[in-house]
């Protein structure tokens, strides 16, 4: 009788891709120098049978419950926003962000809200001291009775905590500090941070225990670890802030249960962390009187429409290229707005230095800013302000037209919540609110017409 060829089995340490040999290039996530050997085996026989027990017998779908699935609020309605209703008995979700953001805040404040109106909640840090995060409950008014807490980094220890206090929710903080004993590798590794959170995963879904992932993030932003991670977790959040602003955004990048592109806000003080309903004022300053230079826009984070202002300084230059800087907007767009507004908008600014920035720390990526950009910018160098109570929205493109962008109608509705009277969109942009009125621009001389005609009124161009 011959015996079975051993076989070698390959595998990716960032998302677990098997190959039968050796490559230096992962074929699914494409890292160079991920691959090493993992196991080693038998064979399987031909014909080898692979029935074995089942967990439970299959029922028609229509039979299968699902009061296990519906979420619970924690009481931070933020929070609770972005899990698209709150938490779901077993669900298991990650919270990845940079140091220092406010992870450890928001996880303390929403564990002490849920001790005390839905039942025991155990918070087991890593990186800390227990002394430590007692602290930082007195601090945040975040200390309840049902509020379990142990710093532990041994995996055998944080599964006796959870036997011990029997929680309805946990929180690990974070996975990257606990190592399991059966694991002969340094913390943080990927084989015990894929060990560590498959353990926690099996714990929550086999005692429907609400668990929570605080996870570090690399250099570039990404979640660290094995990728693997994110396909085995229920619920992707990452924490997003500027240490400068006291703005934090906590983002679903995927969600079983739930939108996978709703956010939100959060305003991080020393006081301790709290829900921004309405995080506009953040994003918009104050003016006695309109300011050459400054554009109001409407930008979409997720499905939820914010405002944010674009600023502009438009200033002779001594240099001979002079500068372009910009602060919380995509260079590439402003560039090619300035190259737009110079060719199709007939304004000069090759001899200028240019400053575009937005206020509060926000973000203006997508090209819906392009158009507000472009006036920001105009109205720096001709010194004219764009009136009061006037917003601009859409893309521009190369050849000087301004293009329809995505959720027009929600953006013009917070733009009438917010008081704006004035918006200048592009054609045709269907059912608006009635409390506002739309100007449409088909391209770029129409909207610096539009915009330098203080009132509004006599321009040439379809306004409804």
């Amino acid at each position: 009788m011959t015996m079975a060829k051993a076989a070698q089995i390959f595998r990716c340490s960032e998302c677990g891709w098997t190959t039968a040999k050796w490559v230096g290039r992962c074929g699914e996530c494409q890292t160079w120098g991920t691959v090493t050997e993992s196991a080693t085996g038998s064979a399987p026989r031909t014909g080898a049978t692979l029935a074995g027990p089942v967990s439970q017998t299959a029922q028609p779908i229509g039979s299968v419950g699902i009061d296990v699935a519906r979420s619970r609020p924690t009481g931070v309605d933020e929070f609770d926003r972005a899990l698209g209703g709150g938490l779901v008995q077993g669900a298991v979700i990650l919270l990845a962000g940079e140091p220092g953001v406010g992870k450890s805040t928001l996880l303390l404040d929403v564990t002490a809200r849920w001790a005390h109106e839905a039942g025991r909640a155990l918070y087991v840090t890593g990186e800390e001291s227990a002394a430590q995060v007692r602290l930082r409950a007195e601090r945040t008014s975040a200390v309840a009775d049902q509020l379990f807490l142990a710093a532990e980094t041994d995996l055998s220890a944080v599964v006796t905590h959870i036997d011990e206090v029997d929680p309805s929710l946990i929180v690990l903080d974070s996975v990257q500090t606990v190592a399991s004993p059966a694991v002969d590798s340094a913390p943080g590794g990927v084989n015990q941070v894929r060990e560590v959170a498959a353990a926690m995963i099996r714990i929550a879904k086999e005692r429907g225990i609400a668990t929570i992932l605080v996870g570090h993030v690399t250099k570039d932003g990404g979640i660290a670890g094995p990728r693997v991670l994110e396909h085995l977790v229920d619920v992707v959040l990452q924490f997003e802030g500027d240490r400068h602003s006291r703005l934090r955004m906590v983002r679903a990048v995927k969600n079983r249960y739930g939108p996978a592109d709703e956010v939100g806000c959060f305003d991080l003080s020393d006081t301790g962390i709290t829900s921004l309903a309405d995080p506009t004022g953040l994003f918009l300053s104050q003016h006695a009187a309109p300011v050459p230079g400054t554009c109001i826009t409407v930008t979409l984070e997720g499905r939820r429409p914010l405002l944010g202002e674009v600023q502009a300084l438009v200033a002779p230059s001594a240099l001979a290229s002079p500068r372009r800087a910009n602060s919380g907007l995509d260079s590439s767009r402003v560039a090619m707005v300035l190259a737009v507004l110079e060719r199709r908008g007939g304004i000069k600014l090759r001899e200028a230095d240019v400053y575009t920035s937005t206020v509060g720390g926000a973000k203006l990526t997508e090209p819906a800013a392009d158009l507000a950009v472009l006036l920001a910018v105009a109205g720096a160098a001709h010194g004219s302000p764009i009136p009061a109570g006037t917003t601009a929205l859409g893309e521009v493109g190369l050849a000087g037209e301004i293009r329809r962008v995505t959720g027009l109608q929600r953006r013009l509705a917070e733009a009438e919540r917010l008081g704006f009277t004035r918006a200048l969109v592009p054609p045709d942009p269907g059912p608006v609110p009635a409390g506002i009125k739309v100007v449409e621009v088909p391209d770029v001389g129409q909207a610096l017409a539009m915009a330098a005609d203080s009132a509004l009124h006599g321009a040439s161009g379809a306004s409804r």
